[in-house]
């Protein structure tokens, strides 16, 4: 058994930020776990367009306007504001000051902003067009730093550890559900060890991976979200999945993302016969509605005239030498596959692109389960509402992480002794009875039968008929792939799996019981709360 004060799992900008503002007192002991080998491979490694801050002519008031009008009637007024009030001096204090991310700047070193979709001023800070990578690099640089952070990598979290669940102590049964820690796999040595915490920080990301096509890498599959709703957790808002319109549409990149910054630079969505569109779908913002509104769009255009893509063009709103110097990873993804952006227009499809609910947090990161905590993507303050304004994930997570960290450091300080689990509290994990190896190709196709569901059913339109048989569906893979858990040695394919069939019947309830459209939530057999949005 590992004893730790705070378990993290997952180190993306919001696992890393947690960590790092607990690591500030050199008393407290914090472990962080990832399933890759790196720990810099994770959803925010992969964030392109940038990170909500606050534009010269900018204010708190404006930027809450945006967020709220983005999240369509259903974002949180109090998380808009604090993170609209903490987001600029968490993003000097964390990144600029501690990370040294190299932000891009003007030709008189000031910092230079970026403009995207549906923000009324240019508020974007970025690192050319991998914003992402260059913040995780200087946070995981950071916490390599803090020698009272542990980062265990090839971890994979199998389940929690709750009482009363796990506790030998029969009269837990009174008392409320706590976590104390997680059950995880070494991906090295094939065993599970149980981590005993004092609190225990969820910081997973997405579940992008449970659709077909996806901007999310191989990880994004709902791990979180599942750990958390087999605990008893509160799950809010599961139905607001996210796809964001422009994904590349090139046999051998599927699923690489087309920032959102193309269009705010100018970039204009074309037909394949080159006729522009999106004044049809949203008159005042044209190519720069929000998510919801230019997804859709698109899937209607590709529905109605049988197109396998559409087209976004820059080349024609944009210096050659400026579109390479502002999106240099785009730039040299897309000669990779042939697509000179600088002269020719862009493939693109919608891809399933983030989650906006998750599990339920408080203003501290807070879960419905005491001692347990949700950071970043996994989570549902309530900021996003029914639909996410772009490029406030990034800050969601680092503002969040800033929070939950702050109210674990002062709880901590308040204990006048810690009781952590030890080795006689928590049974260890029982293997007997597992006698099968895993079978790549069953994990492989149970794996892509839930993406073909969750895109055709599940995806961009939905309806009562298609979210029944989603169900239906679902559960009776869920009954095969737990028959399979229960006879069969773990791997990590084999945990994710069973991470994503249940993740994505969360998902496919939530958007059955929610009989209205708003935000990325649509269905074609209901009214609209957005009239004005309904295509």
């Amino acid at each position: 058994m590992i004893q730790t004060e705070v378990l993290i799992i997952g180190c993306g900008i919001a696992g890393a930020t947690t960590a790092l503002r607990l690591a500030r007192d050199p008393r407290r002991r914090i472990t962080v776990l990832t399933r890759a080998h790196d720990p810099i491979e994770s959803n925010t490694r992969y964030a392109q367009g940038g990170i909500v801050s606050r534009g010269a002519d900018d204010s708190v008031e404006l930027c809450v306007a945006d967020i709220l009008a983005a999240g369509a009637g259903a974002s949180s007024p109090q998380a808009a504001a604090i993170l609209a009030e903490e987001g600029p001096s968490a993003v000097r204090e964390v990144l600029i000051e501690t990370a040294n991310v190299p932000f891009d700047r003007t030709p008189d070193g000031d910092l230079a902003w970026g403009q995207e979709a549906a923000h009324s001023r240019r508020r974007i800070l970025h690192v050319g067009d991998g914003t992402g990578a260059a913040i995780i690099q200087g946070l995981v640089a950071a916490l390599r730093r803090c020698p009272n952070v542990a980062l265990v990598p090839h971890t994979t979290a199998v389940d929690l550890i709750t009482f009363p669940h796990h506790s030998r102590d029969p009269l837990d049964t009174y008392r409320p559900i706590t976590c104390h820690g997680a059950y995880v796999f070494d991906r090295e040595e094939h065993s599970v060890h149980r981590y005993a915490a004092a609190a225990t920080v969820l910081a997973t990301g997405g579940l992008g991976r449970i659709y077909r096509n996806t901007t999310n890498p191989v990880g994004a599959r709902g791990d979180g979200l599942a750990l958390a709703h087999r605990a008893g957790a509160r799950i809010a808002n599961a139905e607001y999945i996210q796809f964001h319109p422009t994904a590349l549409a090139v046999p051998g990149a599927e699923g690489f993302l087309i920032s959102e910054a193309v269009r705010g630079e100018g970039g204009v969505l074309l037909t394949p016969d080159g006729r522009a569109f999106m004044a049809k779908y949203s008159p005042d913002w044209k190519d720069l509605a929000p998510r919801d509104v230019v997804a859709r769009a698109i899937h209607h255009e590709m529905e109605t005239h049988g197109y396998s893509h559409v087209l976004l063009d820059i080349a024609t709103h944009m210096p050659a030498d400026a579109i390479a110097a502002r999106f240099p990873n785009i730039y040299a993804k897309c000669l990779e596959v042939g697509i000179d952006i600088a002269k020719e227009p862009i493939p693109v499809v919608p891809a399933a692109h983030y989650s906006c609910g998750g599990v339920w947090v408080d203003e501290w990161g807070r879960a419905s389960i005491e001692n347990l905590y949700a950071v970043g993507e996994v989570s549902c303050t309530g900021l996003h509402g029914a639909n996410r304004l772009a490029s406030t994930s990034l800050l969601e997570g680092l503002v969040w992480g800033n929070r939950a960290a702050q109210y674990i450091a002062e709880w901590l300080n308040k204990q006048p002794t810690l009781t952590i689990p030890g080795r006689d509290d928590v049974p260890p994990w029982d293997e007997s009875g597992l006698t099968a190896d895993p079978d790549p190709a069953l994990i492989q196709g149970d794996m892509q039968n839930i993406q073909n569901i969750m895109w055709h059913y599940v995806g961009l339109v939905r309806s009562a008929e298609r979210l029944s048989r989603a169900i239906r569906e679902l559960r009776h893979l869920l009954n095969e792939i737990e028959t399979f858990y229960r006879t069969t040695k773990l791997s990590d394919g084999l945990i994710g799996l069973r991470n994503a069939v249940e993740a994505a019947l969360i998902v496919a309830q939530a958007a059955r019981h929610n009989r209205q459209s708003r935000g990325c939530h649509y269905r074609s057999d209901s009214v609209s709360v957005e009239g004005d949005r309904l295509l």
